[in-house]
């Protein structure tokens, strides 16, 4: 698992979708859930992992 992997998990579970992701998998994510944790990940990544 990448590094980037475990940070789209981390926040999955932050934004408390990581049950449905667990149970139905990634692809029963709307767009808009999608869309979060992509941005999400970008500003993580460009701010060095801080919360």
């Amino acid at each position: 698992m990448t590094e980037k992997d475990l940070l789209k998990i981390e926040i999955a579970k932050e934004i408390g979708i990581w049950d449905q992701v667990q149970n139905e998998g990634w692809e029963s994510l709307s767009n808009a859930v999608c869309g979060k944790v992509g941005g999400l990940m970008s500003k993580r990544l460009r701010n060095g992992s801080k919360s």
